[in-house]
């Protein structure tokens, strides 16, 4: 296995990952990126290559998708997780973004402050909605645990810079050329977050 990041916090958690749960493994934990061409063209070809909700932040999401599907060894999966085009909401989005890193402590809080009022607008009733839908199943189901609390979740999306992002149709495209079929595709709605996609080599790639 090889793990690559670009940002060495999370390059030090892989290691102390491998470090805790995998010692002696043939695990490799690297610091680079995928629009590193010299560094890709030094790596295997690989089953799985699985790159989640992080292309979209590399500041060339398709060159990123290119590099990463190149990774590939026919018959292997690509696992690609990719922030929805909304459209109009996902400009905004870019503007609060780049505000938000190119901004001070006060500015900062106040984006982060006004970002969780505009996502909640609608939570009471999306969450009436959810417990109509679960009542009338005679289910309950408890809530997912998630890796981060609300906080550090709600600043992560407003800082997350940069920020790209893309109509399934497009991802579609982007890799059909280089040989691969969609096996399995779960959308966001239409709204914010991300669209997931496994897609598997069974082509030799177009050029």
């Amino acid at each position: 296995m090889h793990s690559f990041d670009f940002d060495p916090d999370s390059v030090a958690t892989a290691a102390e990952l491998r470090r805790r749960f995998a010692p002696g493994s043939d695990w490799t934990v690297e610091q680079g990126s995928i629009l590193d061409a010299q560094l890709v063209a030094g790596l295997a070809r690989f089953d799985v290559v699985y790159a989640w909700g992080v292309l979209h932040h590399t500041g060339n999401l398709w060159q990123a998708i290119d590099a990463a599907a190149r990774l590939v060894a026919p018959g292997g999966l690509l696992f690609v997780s990719v922030y929805n085009d909304q459209g109009a909401q996902s400009r905004m989005w870019r503007r609060v973004k780049q505000r938000y890193n190119a901004s001070g402590r006060a500015t900062r809080g106040v984006l982060v402050v006004a970002s969780r009022a505009y996502l909640g607008r609608r939570w009471p009733v999306h969450a009436l909605a959810r417990l109509s839908r679960r009542s009338s199943a005679g289910t309950t189901r408890p809530a997912r645990a998630r890796g981060m609390s609300a906080k550090h979740d709600l600043i992560d999306w407003v800082g997350g810079y940069p920020f790209e992002v893309a109509k399934p149709e497009e991802v579609f495209a982007s890799v059909r050329r280089l040989g691969f079929e969609l096996r399995h595709l779960k959308t966001c709605g239409g709204g914010i977050g991300c669209n997931e996609y496994v897609f598997e080599q069974v082509h030799a790639a177009r050029p």
